[in-house]
Protein backbone atom coordinates (compact mmCIF):
# COMPACT_ATOMS: atom_id res chain seq x y z
CA UNK A 1 0.00 0.00 0.00
CA UNK A 2 1.02 3.61 -0.29
CA UNK A 3 0.15 7.07 -1.56
CA UNK A 4 0.36 7.98 -5.20
CA UNK A 5 3.92 8.51 -6.48
CA UNK A 6 5.46 6.61 -3.54
CA UNK A 7 7.02 3.99 -5.83
CA UNK A 8 4.67 1.05 -5.26
CA UNK A 9 4.92 -0.32 -8.80
CA UNK A 10 8.70 -0.02 -8.94
CA UNK A 11 9.02 -1.85 -5.63
CA UNK A 12 6.60 -4.57 -6.74
CA UNK A 13 8.64 -5.21 -9.88
CA UNK A 14 11.86 -5.30 -7.87
CA UNK A 15 10.31 -7.90 -5.58
CA UNK A 16 9.10 -9.89 -8.59
CA UNK A 17 12.72 -10.27 -9.69
CA UNK A 18 13.43 -12.04 -6.38
CA UNK A 19 10.27 -14.04 -5.75
CA UNK A 20 7.72 -16.01 -7.79
CA UNK A 21 5.10 -13.27 -7.64
CA UNK A 22 1.96 -12.32 -9.55
CA UNK A 23 0.58 -8.84 -9.05
CA UNK A 24 -3.07 -8.21 -8.19
CA UNK A 25 -3.64 -4.53 -8.91
CA UNK A 26 -5.56 -2.61 -6.25
CA UNK A 27 -6.48 0.46 -8.27
CA UNK A 28 -10.00 1.67 -8.99
CA UNK A 29 -8.81 3.56 -12.10
CA UNK A 30 -6.51 0.97 -13.71
CA UNK A 31 -9.47 -1.38 -14.09
CA UNK A 32 -10.63 0.82 -17.01
CA UNK A 33 -9.56 0.10 -20.58
CA UNK A 34 -7.96 2.99 -22.41
CA UNK A 35 -7.18 4.95 -19.26
CA UNK A 36 -3.45 4.33 -19.40
CA UNK A 37 -1.58 7.61 -19.11
CA UNK A 38 -3.59 9.21 -16.32
CA UNK A 39 -3.54 6.08 -14.16
CA UNK A 40 0.21 5.40 -14.58
CA UNK A 41 -0.78 1.93 -15.77
CA UNK A 42 2.13 -0.52 -16.22
CA UNK A 43 3.10 -0.65 -19.88
CA UNK A 44 3.02 -3.76 -22.03
CA UNK A 45 6.64 -4.65 -21.31
CA UNK A 46 6.07 -4.48 -17.53
CA UNK A 47 2.97 -6.62 -17.82
CA UNK A 48 4.85 -9.18 -19.88
CA UNK A 49 7.67 -9.30 -17.33
CA UNK A 50 5.34 -9.95 -14.37
CA UNK A 51 1.77 -11.28 -14.55
CA UNK A 52 -0.70 -8.52 -13.62
CA UNK A 53 -4.37 -8.96 -12.79
CA UNK A 54 -7.40 -6.63 -12.56
CA UNK A 55 -6.09 -4.23 -15.21
CA UNK A 56 -8.27 -3.37 -18.23
CA UNK A 57 -11.31 -5.34 -17.08
CA UNK A 58 -13.98 -2.64 -17.57
CA UNK A 59 -14.89 -0.01 -20.14
CA UNK A 60 -14.90 3.49 -18.63
CA UNK A 61 -18.71 3.56 -18.83
CA UNK A 62 -19.03 0.51 -16.57
CA UNK A 63 -19.12 0.42 -12.76
CA UNK A 64 -16.71 -1.49 -10.53
CA UNK A 65 -17.10 -1.71 -6.77
CA UNK A 66 -15.12 -2.63 -3.68
CA UNK A 67 -17.30 -5.72 -3.30
CA UNK A 68 -16.54 -6.80 -6.88
CA UNK A 69 -12.85 -6.21 -6.24
CA UNK A 70 -12.89 -8.41 -3.15
CA UNK A 71 -14.62 -11.26 -4.96
CA UNK A 72 -12.23 -10.99 -7.93
CA UNK A 73 -9.15 -10.75 -5.70
CA UNK A 74 -10.12 -13.79 -3.62
CA UNK A 75 -10.58 -15.86 -6.76
CA UNK A 76 -7.25 -14.72 -8.15
CA UNK A 77 -5.41 -15.45 -4.92
CA UNK A 78 -6.63 -19.05 -4.97
CA UNK A 79 -5.59 -19.44 -8.61
CA UNK A 80 -2.16 -17.85 -8.09
CA UNK A 81 -1.47 -20.00 -5.03
CA UNK A 82 -2.51 -23.10 -6.98
CA UNK A 83 0.24 -22.23 -9.50
CA UNK A 84 2.78 -22.24 -6.66
CA UNK A 85 3.26 -18.49 -6.78
CA UNK A 86 2.71 -15.67 -4.30
CA UNK A 87 -0.04 -13.09 -4.86
CA UNK A 88 1.14 -9.54 -4.22
CA UNK A 89 -1.62 -6.95 -3.93
CA UNK A 90 -0.29 -3.56 -5.05
CA UNK A 91 -2.04 -0.21 -5.27
CA UNK A 92 -3.42 2.88 -3.65
CA UNK A 93 -7.18 2.40 -3.53
CA UNK A 94 -7.46 2.13 0.23
CA UNK A 95 -11.16 1.28 0.26
CA UNK A 96 -10.37 -1.82 -1.80
CA UNK A 97 -7.67 -2.86 0.67
CA UNK A 98 -10.07 -2.32 3.56
CA UNK A 99 -12.78 -4.35 1.83
CA UNK A 100 -10.30 -7.11 1.11
CA UNK A 101 -8.93 -7.28 4.64
CA UNK A 102 -12.18 -6.91 6.57
CA UNK A 103 -14.95 -7.97 4.22
CA UNK A 104 -18.02 -5.94 3.34
CA UNK A 105 -21.60 -6.12 4.43
CA UNK A 106 -24.27 -6.76 1.83
CA UNK A 107 -24.65 -3.22 0.49
CA UNK A 108 -27.30 -2.59 -2.16
CA UNK A 109 -26.33 -2.52 -5.81
CA UNK A 110 -26.18 0.79 -7.62
CA UNK A 111 -29.59 2.33 -8.31
CA UNK A 112 -29.26 4.34 -11.52
CA UNK A 113 -32.43 6.37 -10.94
CA UNK A 114 -31.40 7.41 -7.43
CA UNK A 115 -27.89 8.22 -8.63
CA UNK A 116 -29.24 10.36 -11.46
CA UNK A 117 -31.44 12.26 -9.01
CA UNK A 118 -28.49 12.89 -6.68
CA UNK A 119 -26.33 14.09 -9.57
CA UNK A 120 -29.10 16.49 -10.66
CA UNK A 121 -29.28 17.84 -7.11
CA UNK A 122 -25.51 18.26 -7.05
CA UNK A 123 -25.60 20.31 -10.23
CA UNK A 124 -28.27 22.53 -8.73
CA UNK A 125 -27.04 22.79 -5.13
CA UNK A 126 -23.39 21.69 -5.16
CA UNK A 127 -21.71 18.73 -3.48
CA UNK A 128 -21.05 20.59 -0.18
CA UNK A 129 -24.82 20.97 0.26
CA UNK A 130 -25.28 17.23 -0.31
CA UNK A 131 -22.44 16.54 2.10
CA UNK A 132 -24.40 18.54 4.69
CA UNK A 133 -27.47 16.42 3.93
CA UNK A 134 -25.41 13.25 4.38
CA UNK A 135 -24.18 14.60 7.72
CA UNK A 136 -27.78 14.78 8.92
CA UNK A 137 -28.73 11.23 7.94
CA UNK A 138 -25.34 9.49 8.29
CA UNK A 139 -22.95 11.64 10.35
CA UNK A 140 -20.34 8.89 10.74
CA UNK A 141 -19.92 8.51 6.97
CA UNK A 142 -20.00 12.27 6.37
CA UNK A 143 -17.33 12.87 9.02
CA UNK A 144 -14.70 10.93 7.04
CA UNK A 145 -15.50 12.58 3.68
CA UNK A 146 -14.48 15.91 2.25
CA UNK A 147 -17.42 18.13 1.14
CA UNK A 148 -16.19 17.77 -2.45
CA UNK A 149 -15.81 13.96 -2.45
CA UNK A 150 -18.60 13.56 -4.97
CA UNK A 151 -18.38 9.81 -5.55
CA UNK A 152 -18.53 8.79 -1.90
CA UNK A 153 -21.12 11.42 -0.93
CA UNK A 154 -23.31 10.12 -3.73
CA UNK A 155 -22.91 6.52 -2.59
CA UNK A 156 -23.68 7.38 1.03
CA UNK A 157 -26.86 9.24 0.09
CA UNK A 158 -27.83 6.55 -2.40
CA UNK A 159 -27.60 3.80 0.21
CA UNK A 160 -29.58 5.82 2.73
CA UNK A 161 -32.32 6.67 0.24
CA UNK A 162 -32.58 3.09 -1.02
CA UNK A 163 -32.45 1.32 2.36
CA UNK A 164 -33.40 3.95 4.91
CA UNK A 165 -30.31 2.86 6.87
CA UNK A 166 -27.02 4.79 7.14
CA UNK A 167 -24.14 3.21 5.26
CA UNK A 168 -22.00 3.40 8.42
CA UNK A 169 -24.46 1.13 10.20
CA UNK A 170 -24.51 -1.36 7.33
CA UNK A 171 -20.73 -1.39 7.22
CA UNK A 172 -20.69 -2.14 10.94
CA UNK A 173 -22.26 -5.54 10.21
CA UNK A 174 -19.30 -6.82 8.24
CA UNK A 175 -18.79 -10.20 6.70
CA UNK A 176 -16.36 -12.64 8.28
CA UNK A 177 -12.70 -11.56 8.19
CA UNK A 178 -10.52 -12.70 5.35
CA UNK A 179 -9.53 -16.36 5.86
CA UNK A 180 -5.93 -15.89 4.77
CA UNK A 181 -2.49 -15.10 6.10
CA UNK A 182 -1.54 -11.52 5.28
CA UNK A 183 1.66 -9.54 5.44
CA UNK A 184 0.79 -5.87 4.98
CA UNK A 185 3.47 -3.43 3.85
CA UNK A 186 3.01 0.31 3.45
CA UNK A 187 5.21 2.91 1.81
CA UNK A 188 5.17 6.33 3.45
CA UNK A 189 7.32 9.41 2.78
CA UNK A 190 9.79 10.68 5.35
CA UNK A 191 9.95 13.89 3.32
CA UNK A 192 6.51 15.23 2.32
CA UNK A 193 7.89 18.01 0.07
CA UNK A 194 9.90 15.39 -1.82
CA UNK A 195 6.72 13.40 -2.41
CA UNK A 196 5.03 16.57 -3.66
CA UNK A 197 7.92 17.09 -6.08
CA UNK A 198 7.46 13.54 -7.37
CA UNK A 199 3.74 14.20 -7.82
CA UNK A 200 4.37 17.37 -9.83
CA UNK A 201 6.97 15.65 -12.00
CA UNK A 202 4.68 12.71 -12.65
CA UNK A 203 1.73 14.89 -13.61
CA UNK A 204 3.94 16.89 -15.97
CA UNK A 205 5.05 13.65 -17.60
CA UNK A 206 1.41 12.58 -17.97
CA UNK A 207 0.57 15.84 -19.71
CA UNK A 208 3.60 15.49 -21.99
CA UNK A 209 2.63 11.89 -22.77
CA UNK A 210 -0.84 12.97 -23.94
CA UNK A 211 -3.27 12.81 -21.03
CA UNK A 212 -5.60 15.37 -22.61
CA UNK A 213 -5.46 13.62 -25.96
CA UNK A 214 -6.14 10.27 -24.28
CA UNK A 215 -9.30 11.66 -22.69
CA UNK A 216 -10.42 13.21 -25.98
CA UNK A 217 -10.06 9.81 -27.63
CA UNK A 218 -12.03 8.11 -24.86
CA UNK A 219 -14.82 10.66 -25.24
CA UNK A 220 -14.94 9.97 -28.97
CA UNK A 221 -15.28 6.22 -28.42
CA UNK A 222 -17.57 6.08 -25.40
CA UNK A 223 -20.69 7.83 -24.12
CA UNK A 224 -18.90 9.44 -21.20
CA UNK A 225 -20.09 12.08 -18.78
CA UNK A 226 -18.55 13.77 -15.78
CA UNK A 227 -20.61 11.81 -13.27
CA UNK A 228 -19.06 8.45 -14.12
CA UNK A 229 -16.64 7.03 -11.54
CA UNK A 230 -13.99 6.69 -14.24
CA UNK A 231 -14.22 10.38 -15.11
CA UNK A 232 -13.96 11.43 -11.48
CA UNK A 233 -10.45 10.00 -11.31
CA UNK A 234 -7.75 12.53 -10.54
CA UNK A 235 -6.25 13.86 -13.76
CA UNK A 236 -9.19 12.93 -15.96
CA UNK A 237 -11.51 15.17 -13.99
CA UNK A 238 -9.20 18.13 -14.47
CA UNK A 239 -8.53 17.30 -18.14
CA UNK A 240 -12.29 17.25 -18.74
CA UNK A 241 -12.55 20.83 -17.51
CA UNK A 242 -9.74 21.85 -19.86
CA UNK A 243 -11.47 20.21 -22.84
CA UNK A 244 -14.69 21.97 -21.83
CA UNK A 245 -12.88 25.30 -22.15
CA UNK A 246 -13.20 26.13 -18.46
CA UNK A 247 -9.49 26.96 -18.02
CA UNK A 248 -6.18 26.90 -19.84
CA UNK A 249 -3.40 24.33 -19.71
CA UNK A 250 -1.50 26.04 -16.91
CA UNK A 251 -4.60 25.91 -14.69
CA UNK A 252 -5.13 22.29 -15.70
CA UNK A 253 -1.59 21.54 -14.50
CA UNK A 254 -2.06 23.39 -11.21
CA UNK A 255 -5.41 21.72 -10.51
CA UNK A 256 -4.14 18.28 -11.43
CA UNK A 257 -1.11 18.54 -9.16
CA UNK A 258 -3.18 19.94 -6.29
CA UNK A 259 -5.81 17.19 -6.64
CA UNK A 260 -3.08 14.53 -6.69
CA UNK A 261 -1.52 15.96 -3.54
CA UNK A 262 -4.93 15.88 -1.86
CA UNK A 263 -5.35 12.25 -2.93
CA UNK A 264 -1.97 11.37 -1.41
CA UNK A 265 -2.99 13.09 1.82
CA UNK A 266 -6.20 11.02 2.01
CA UNK A 267 -4.27 7.83 1.29
CA UNK A 268 -1.83 8.56 4.10
CA UNK A 269 -4.73 9.21 6.46
CA UNK A 270 -6.13 5.77 5.60
CA UNK A 271 -2.74 4.18 6.21
CA UNK A 272 -2.39 5.76 9.65
CA UNK A 273 -5.72 4.18 10.61
CA UNK A 274 -4.85 0.74 9.20
CA UNK A 275 -3.70 -1.84 11.77
CA UNK A 276 -0.90 -4.37 11.48
CA UNK A 277 1.19 -2.53 8.90
CA UNK A 278 4.92 -2.70 8.38
CA UNK A 279 5.66 0.85 7.23
CA UNK A 280 8.78 1.69 5.23
CA UNK A 281 10.14 5.02 4.08
CA UNK A 282 9.58 5.20 0.33
CA UNK A 283 12.79 7.26 0.01
CA UNK A 284 15.00 4.81 1.92
CA UNK A 285 18.10 3.71 0.04
CA UNK A 286 17.63 0.13 1.28
CA UNK A 287 13.88 0.02 0.58
CA UNK A 288 14.01 -3.03 -1.69
CA UNK A 289 16.16 -5.01 0.76
CA UNK A 290 13.90 -4.23 3.70
CA UNK A 291 10.74 -5.01 1.76
CA UNK A 292 12.24 -8.24 0.42
CA UNK A 293 13.05 -9.36 3.95
CA UNK A 294 9.42 -8.83 4.99
CA UNK A 295 8.14 -10.74 1.96
CA UNK A 296 10.60 -13.59 2.50
CA UNK A 297 9.51 -14.00 6.12
CA UNK A 298 5.86 -13.99 5.09
CA UNK A 299 6.43 -16.63 2.42
CA UNK A 300 8.39 -18.79 4.87
CA UNK A 301 5.63 -18.56 7.49
CA UNK A 302 3.00 -19.40 4.91
CA UNK A 303 4.98 -22.38 3.63
CA UNK A 304 5.56 -23.67 7.16
CA UNK A 305 1.85 -23.41 7.90
CA UNK A 306 0.89 -25.00 4.61
CA UNK A 307 -1.27 -22.01 3.64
Amino acid sequence: MGPTASGKSALAHALARRFAIEIVTVDSAQVYRGMDIGTAKPDAAAQRAVPHHLIDIRDPTEPYSAAQFRADALGLIDAIAARGRTPLLVGGTMLYFKAFREGLSDLPHADTAVRAAIEAEARARGWPALHAELARCDPDTAARLQPTDAQRIQRGLEIYRVTGTPMSRLLGARAAPLPARLASLALAPSDRPALHARIADRFDRMLDAGLVEELAGLRARHALHRGLPSMRCVGYRQAWGFLAGEYDRSVLRDRGIFATRQLAKRQLTWLRATPDLATLDCFASDLVERAAAIVARAIDRSSAAGA
